[in-house]
Protein backbone atom coordinates (compact mmCIF):
# COMPACT_ATOMS: atom_id res chain seq x y z
CA UNK A 1 0.00 0.00 0.00
CA UNK A 2 1.42 3.53 -0.70
CA UNK A 3 -0.42 4.47 2.57
CA UNK A 4 0.11 3.15 5.88
CA UNK A 5 -2.92 3.05 7.63
CA UNK A 6 -4.20 5.14 10.63
CA UNK A 7 -4.27 3.80 14.30
CA UNK A 8 -7.62 3.13 15.46
CA UNK A 9 -8.48 5.99 17.50
CA UNK A 10 -7.64 8.28 14.42
CA UNK A 11 -9.89 6.32 12.06
CA UNK A 12 -13.63 6.47 11.10
CA UNK A 13 -15.22 3.22 10.32
CA UNK A 14 -17.88 1.81 8.90
CA UNK A 15 -19.38 -1.38 10.49
CA UNK A 16 -22.53 -3.36 9.35
CA UNK A 17 -24.50 -5.69 10.91
CA UNK A 18 -24.04 -3.45 13.93
CA UNK A 19 -26.23 -4.50 16.08
CA UNK A 20 -25.82 -7.97 17.23
CA UNK A 21 -23.07 -10.50 17.52
CA UNK A 22 -19.69 -9.91 16.01
CA UNK A 23 -20.69 -6.53 14.79
CA UNK A 24 -21.95 -5.31 17.54
CA UNK A 25 -18.56 -6.77 19.60
CA UNK A 26 -16.43 -4.65 16.75
CA UNK A 27 -18.34 -1.26 17.61
CA UNK A 28 -18.24 -1.50 21.05
CA UNK A 29 -14.00 -2.24 20.81
CA UNK A 30 -13.79 0.36 18.52
CA UNK A 31 -15.81 2.59 20.35
CA UNK A 32 -13.15 2.61 23.19
CA UNK A 33 -9.88 2.70 21.42
CA UNK A 34 -11.76 5.96 19.99
CA UNK A 35 -12.63 5.45 16.66
CA UNK A 36 -15.29 7.82 14.98
CA UNK A 37 -18.39 4.91 13.98
CA UNK A 38 -20.90 4.92 11.30
CA UNK A 39 -23.43 2.34 11.99
CA UNK A 40 -25.68 0.06 10.00
CA UNK A 41 -28.18 -2.64 10.68
CA UNK A 42 -32.20 -3.16 9.85
CA UNK A 43 -33.61 -2.28 12.91
CA UNK A 44 -33.94 1.86 13.58
CA UNK A 45 -34.47 1.49 16.60
CA UNK A 46 -31.51 -1.26 18.04
CA UNK A 47 -29.45 1.32 16.08
CA UNK A 48 -30.55 4.29 17.96
CA UNK A 49 -30.52 2.82 21.41
CA UNK A 50 -26.90 1.30 20.58
CA UNK A 51 -26.05 5.18 19.43
CA UNK A 52 -27.44 6.78 22.46
CA UNK A 53 -25.12 4.34 24.45
CA UNK A 54 -21.67 4.94 22.68
CA UNK A 55 -22.39 8.54 23.22
CA UNK A 56 -23.61 8.20 26.70
CA UNK A 57 -19.90 6.87 27.24
CA UNK A 58 -17.95 9.94 25.39
CA UNK A 59 -17.56 8.16 21.97
CA UNK A 60 -18.72 9.42 18.49
CA UNK A 61 -21.25 7.49 16.43
CA UNK A 62 -23.92 7.50 13.81
CA UNK A 63 -26.13 5.01 12.20
CA UNK A 64 -28.18 4.48 9.34
CA UNK A 65 -30.65 1.82 9.14
CA UNK A 66 -29.54 -0.19 6.16
CA UNK A 67 -30.53 -3.23 4.25
CA UNK A 68 -26.93 -4.34 3.07
CA UNK A 69 -28.51 -6.26 -0.07
CA UNK A 70 -29.78 -3.06 -1.71
CA UNK A 71 -27.40 -1.01 -3.19
CA UNK A 72 -28.64 2.32 -2.77
CA UNK A 73 -28.98 1.79 0.91
CA UNK A 74 -25.11 1.26 0.90
CA UNK A 75 -24.50 4.38 -1.19
CA UNK A 76 -27.06 6.00 1.43
CA UNK A 77 -24.38 4.86 4.36
CA UNK A 78 -21.49 5.84 2.54
CA UNK A 79 -22.70 9.22 1.82
CA UNK A 80 -23.56 9.71 5.70
CA UNK A 81 -20.29 8.92 6.20
CA UNK A 82 -18.34 11.50 4.34
CA UNK A 83 -21.07 13.86 5.15
CA UNK A 84 -20.66 13.71 8.94
CA UNK A 85 -16.72 13.01 8.99
CA UNK A 86 -15.55 13.46 5.52
CA UNK A 87 -14.08 10.32 4.74
CA UNK A 88 -14.00 6.73 5.55
CA UNK A 89 -10.74 4.56 6.95
CA UNK A 90 -12.11 1.00 7.22
CA UNK A 91 -15.14 -0.41 5.92
CA UNK A 92 -16.26 -3.63 7.68
CA UNK A 93 -18.80 -5.85 5.73
CA UNK A 94 -19.81 -8.04 8.65
CA UNK A 95 -24.05 -8.32 7.83
CA UNK A 96 -24.90 -11.70 7.53
CA UNK A 97 -27.73 -14.46 7.79
CA UNK A 98 -27.81 -18.05 7.65
CA UNK A 99 -30.29 -20.93 6.89
CA UNK A 100 -30.35 -24.49 8.37
CA UNK A 101 -31.50 -27.47 6.16
CA UNK A 102 -31.10 -29.50 3.14
CA UNK A 103 -31.24 -27.87 -0.38
CA UNK A 104 -34.30 -29.55 -1.31
CA UNK A 105 -36.06 -27.87 1.95
CA UNK A 106 -35.04 -24.53 1.51
CA UNK A 107 -37.19 -22.49 -0.87
CA UNK A 108 -35.37 -20.47 -3.61
CA UNK A 109 -36.54 -17.27 -2.58
CA UNK A 110 -34.86 -17.86 0.86
CA UNK A 111 -31.57 -18.79 -0.70
CA UNK A 112 -31.82 -15.66 -3.17
CA UNK A 113 -32.43 -13.51 -0.05
CA UNK A 114 -29.47 -15.37 1.82
CA UNK A 115 -27.20 -14.50 -1.26
CA UNK A 116 -28.68 -10.88 -1.12
CA UNK A 117 -27.39 -10.38 2.37
CA UNK A 118 -24.16 -12.68 2.70
CA UNK A 119 -22.60 -11.85 -0.99
CA UNK A 120 -24.48 -9.11 -2.58
CA UNK A 121 -23.99 -6.96 0.73
CA UNK A 122 -20.91 -7.47 0.57
CA UNK A 123 -20.09 -6.41 -3.51
CA UNK A 124 -22.20 -3.38 -2.47
CA UNK A 125 -20.41 -1.97 0.85
CA UNK A 126 -16.60 -3.07 -0.84
CA UNK A 127 -17.51 -1.12 -4.30
CA UNK A 128 -18.83 1.73 -2.40
CA UNK A 129 -16.13 2.26 0.02
CA UNK A 130 -13.39 1.81 -2.70
CA UNK A 131 -14.87 4.47 -4.79
CA UNK A 132 -14.46 6.50 -1.38
CA UNK A 133 -10.95 5.03 -0.45
CA UNK A 134 -9.67 5.92 -4.26
CA UNK A 135 -7.34 9.27 -2.82
CA UNK A 136 -7.66 8.50 1.26
CA UNK A 137 -6.55 4.99 1.24
CA UNK A 138 -8.28 2.83 3.82
CA UNK A 139 -9.10 -0.46 4.43
CA UNK A 140 -11.64 -3.06 3.51
CA UNK A 141 -12.48 -5.17 6.22
CA UNK A 142 -15.00 -8.21 4.31
CA UNK A 143 -16.13 -11.43 6.92
CA UNK A 144 -15.81 -14.62 5.51
CA UNK A 145 -15.41 -18.01 7.41
CA UNK A 146 -13.91 -21.26 7.80
CA UNK A 147 -16.72 -22.39 5.17
CA UNK A 148 -15.04 -19.34 3.17
CA UNK A 149 -12.62 -22.46 2.16
CA UNK A 150 -14.89 -25.13 2.92
CA UNK A 151 -18.72 -26.33 2.95
CA UNK A 152 -20.81 -28.51 5.20
CA UNK A 153 -23.93 -30.07 5.14
CA UNK A 154 -27.13 -28.08 6.27
CA UNK A 155 -26.03 -24.84 6.27
CA UNK A 156 -24.87 -25.68 2.37
CA UNK A 157 -26.21 -22.18 0.97
CA UNK A 158 -24.39 -19.91 3.93
CA UNK A 159 -21.03 -22.26 2.60
CA UNK A 160 -21.63 -21.29 -0.47
CA UNK A 161 -22.40 -17.20 0.12
CA UNK A 162 -18.63 -17.60 2.08
CA UNK A 163 -17.02 -19.10 -0.76
CA UNK A 164 -18.61 -16.28 -3.28
CA UNK A 165 -17.14 -13.76 -0.68
CA UNK A 166 -13.47 -15.35 -0.94
CA UNK A 167 -13.68 -14.84 -4.17
CA UNK A 168 -14.99 -11.64 -4.57
CA UNK A 169 -12.50 -10.44 -1.99
CA UNK A 170 -9.59 -12.21 -3.68
CA UNK A 171 -10.25 -10.92 -7.12
CA UNK A 172 -11.00 -7.38 -5.95
CA UNK A 173 -8.18 -7.12 -4.01
CA UNK A 174 -5.88 -8.27 -6.97
CA UNK A 175 -7.68 -5.25 -9.40
CA UNK A 176 -7.04 -2.91 -6.51
CA UNK A 177 -3.13 -4.15 -6.45
CA UNK A 178 -2.98 -4.05 -10.47
CA UNK A 179 -3.89 -0.21 -10.04
CA UNK A 180 -1.93 0.39 -7.07
CA UNK A 181 -4.62 2.41 -5.31
CA UNK A 182 -3.80 2.63 -1.54
CA UNK A 183 -6.28 0.62 -0.28
CA UNK A 184 -6.13 -2.95 1.72
CA UNK A 185 -8.35 -6.01 1.40
CA UNK A 186 -8.50 -8.34 4.38
CA UNK A 187 -11.00 -11.91 4.59
CA UNK A 188 -11.55 -12.37 8.12
CA UNK A 189 -12.52 -16.35 8.42
CA UNK A 190 -13.93 -16.95 12.07
CA UNK A 191 -14.43 -20.56 13.24
CA UNK A 192 -17.96 -20.83 15.11
CA UNK A 193 -18.46 -18.18 17.18
CA UNK A 194 -20.52 -17.69 20.19
CA UNK A 195 -22.72 -15.12 18.81
CA UNK A 196 -26.73 -14.85 17.92
CA UNK A 197 -26.28 -16.93 15.03
CA UNK A 198 -28.41 -20.01 15.49
CA UNK A 199 -31.09 -17.75 17.09
CA UNK A 200 -31.26 -15.37 14.33
CA UNK A 201 -30.75 -18.08 11.50
CA UNK A 202 -34.16 -19.76 9.34
CA UNK A 203 -34.65 -23.85 9.96
CA UNK A 204 -35.89 -25.97 8.27
CA UNK A 205 -34.22 -28.27 10.42
CA UNK A 206 -36.73 -31.08 12.79
CA UNK A 207 -34.69 -29.70 15.72
CA UNK A 208 -33.36 -26.10 17.08
CA UNK A 209 -29.87 -25.40 15.06
CA UNK A 210 -26.49 -25.76 16.97
CA UNK A 211 -22.75 -24.91 16.31
CA UNK A 212 -20.89 -27.66 16.18
CA UNK A 213 -17.43 -27.21 19.09
CA UNK A 214 -14.93 -25.91 18.81
CA UNK A 215 -16.41 -22.21 19.59
CA UNK A 216 -14.82 -19.02 20.25
CA UNK A 217 -15.80 -15.65 21.84
CA UNK A 218 -16.87 -12.63 19.61
CA UNK A 219 -14.23 -10.65 21.37
CA UNK A 220 -11.39 -12.58 19.17
CA UNK A 221 -13.35 -11.72 15.53
CA UNK A 222 -13.43 -7.77 16.82
CA UNK A 223 -9.90 -7.96 17.72
CA UNK A 224 -8.33 -9.76 14.33
CA UNK A 225 -11.39 -6.58 12.82
CA UNK A 226 -9.49 -3.83 14.15
CA UNK A 227 -5.77 -5.52 13.86
CA UNK A 228 -6.46 -5.55 10.33
CA UNK A 229 -8.12 -1.91 10.26
CA UNK A 230 -4.21 -1.64 11.27
CA UNK A 231 -1.68 -4.04 9.22
CA UNK A 232 -3.67 -4.46 6.09
CA UNK A 233 -3.38 -8.35 6.72
CA UNK A 234 -4.65 -9.96 3.66
CA UNK A 235 -6.42 -13.22 5.86
CA UNK A 236 -7.01 -13.96 9.58
CA UNK A 237 -8.19 -17.07 10.69
CA UNK A 238 -10.07 -16.64 13.80
CA UNK A 239 -9.71 -20.05 15.81
CA UNK A 240 -7.45 -22.43 14.68
CA UNK A 241 -10.52 -24.52 14.15
CA UNK A 242 -10.97 -22.53 10.88
CA UNK A 243 -7.12 -22.94 9.88
CA UNK A 244 -7.53 -26.81 11.01
CA UNK A 245 -10.56 -27.20 8.88
CA UNK A 246 -9.03 -25.09 5.87
CA UNK A 247 -6.01 -26.93 5.61
CA UNK A 248 -7.65 -30.45 5.59
CA UNK A 249 -10.36 -29.18 3.27
CA UNK A 250 -7.05 -28.66 0.68
CA UNK A 251 -5.18 -31.68 1.85
CA UNK A 252 -7.48 -34.84 2.29
CA UNK A 253 -11.45 -33.36 1.03
CA UNK A 254 -12.75 -36.70 0.15
CA UNK A 255 -11.66 -37.70 3.61
CA UNK A 256 -13.27 -34.48 5.33
CA UNK A 257 -16.13 -35.57 3.67
CA UNK A 258 -16.82 -38.67 5.19
CA UNK A 259 -15.90 -37.16 8.34
CA UNK A 260 -18.60 -34.65 8.03
CA UNK A 261 -20.99 -37.20 6.80
CA UNK A 262 -20.14 -39.05 10.28
CA UNK A 263 -20.93 -36.04 12.67
CA UNK A 264 -21.83 -33.46 10.94
CA UNK A 265 -25.55 -34.62 10.15
CA UNK A 266 -25.83 -35.17 14.40
CA UNK A 267 -23.53 -31.80 15.29
CA UNK A 268 -25.73 -29.73 13.92
CA UNK A 269 -28.54 -29.59 15.76
CA UNK A 270 -29.67 -29.78 19.72
CA UNK A 271 -32.47 -32.53 20.74
CA UNK A 272 -34.74 -29.78 21.35
CA UNK A 273 -37.35 -29.99 18.99
CA UNK A 274 -37.76 -26.96 16.63
CA UNK A 275 -40.34 -24.36 17.63
CA UNK A 276 -43.10 -23.67 15.02
CA UNK A 277 -43.33 -20.10 15.34
CA UNK A 278 -39.44 -19.15 15.93
CA UNK A 279 -38.45 -15.79 14.51
CA UNK A 280 -35.61 -15.12 12.05
CA UNK A 281 -33.46 -12.47 10.67
CA UNK A 282 -33.84 -13.37 6.89
CA UNK A 283 -36.36 -11.19 5.63
CA UNK A 284 -36.50 -8.83 8.55
CA UNK A 285 -34.21 -7.80 11.96
CA UNK A 286 -35.51 -10.03 14.60
CA UNK A 287 -34.44 -9.87 18.13
CA UNK A 288 -33.38 -9.56 21.42
CA UNK A 289 -31.02 -7.10 19.68
CA UNK A 290 -27.76 -5.09 21.31
CA UNK A 291 -26.83 -8.47 22.23
CA UNK A 292 -23.39 -10.12 21.25
CA UNK A 293 -23.51 -13.45 22.76
CA UNK A 294 -26.20 -16.21 22.61
CA UNK A 295 -23.84 -17.90 25.59
CA UNK A 296 -26.47 -20.97 25.39
CA UNK A 297 -24.77 -23.48 24.13
CA UNK A 298 -23.83 -27.62 24.31
CA UNK A 299 -19.82 -26.85 24.12
CA UNK A 300 -17.25 -24.72 25.69
CA UNK A 301 -17.21 -21.05 24.04
CA UNK A 302 -12.66 -20.87 23.99
CA UNK A 303 -11.70 -17.06 25.11
CA UNK A 304 -8.61 -17.10 23.40
CA UNK A 305 -6.88 -18.30 20.39
CA UNK A 306 -3.21 -18.87 20.40
CA UNK A 307 -3.26 -19.58 16.74
CA UNK A 308 -4.75 -16.57 16.15
CA UNK A 309 -2.67 -14.33 18.40
CA UNK A 310 0.35 -15.85 17.58
CA UNK A 311 -0.46 -15.36 13.63
CA UNK A 312 -1.42 -11.68 14.42
CA UNK A 313 0.04 -9.92 16.60
CA UNK A 314 2.76 -12.79 17.87
CA UNK A 315 4.06 -13.00 14.30
CA UNK A 316 7.49 -13.88 14.44
CA UNK A 317 7.24 -16.27 17.04
CA UNK A 318 4.00 -17.57 15.71
CA UNK A 319 5.85 -18.07 11.91
CA UNK A 320 8.42 -19.72 13.66
CA UNK A 321 6.31 -22.36 15.80
CA UNK A 322 4.32 -22.85 12.72
CA UNK A 323 6.84 -23.91 10.54
CA UNK A 324 8.68 -25.84 13.10
CA UNK A 325 5.17 -27.24 13.61
CA UNK A 326 5.05 -28.37 10.07
CA UNK A 327 8.60 -29.98 9.77
CA UNK A 328 8.25 -31.79 12.81
CA UNK A 329 5.03 -33.68 11.47
CA UNK A 330 6.65 -33.77 8.23
CA UNK A 331 9.73 -35.49 10.08
CA UNK A 332 7.04 -37.69 11.95
CA UNK A 333 5.41 -38.56 8.76
CA UNK A 334 8.68 -39.51 6.73
CA UNK A 335 9.58 -41.48 9.91
CA UNK A 336 6.55 -44.01 9.89
CA UNK A 337 6.83 -43.70 6.07
CA UNK A 338 10.55 -45.79 6.38
CA UNK A 339 9.18 -47.65 9.68
CA UNK A 340 6.43 -49.08 7.86
CA UNK A 341 8.33 -49.94 4.06
CA UNK A 342 11.23 -51.46 6.54
CA UNK A 343 8.62 -53.66 8.24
Amino acid sequence: MAKPLKPISMQVIVITGATSGIGLTTVRAAAAKGARLVLAARDAAALDQLVDELRGQGHEAIALPTDVGVRADVEALGRAAVQRYGRVDTWVNNAGVSIYGRHQDVPLADQERLFQTNFWGVVHGSLVALDLMRGSGGAIINLGSELSDRAVPLQGMYSASKHAVKGFTDSLRMEVEKDKLPVSLTLIKPAGIDTMYTKHARNYLEYEPELPAPLYAPDLVADAILFAAESGDRDIYVGGASRMISAEGGLMPRLLDKFMNAVMFKQQHTSQLASPDRQDSLYASSGPHLRERLGDHTSKVHERSAYTYLTTRGKPLGIALLIGGAVLGAMMANGAARKNESG
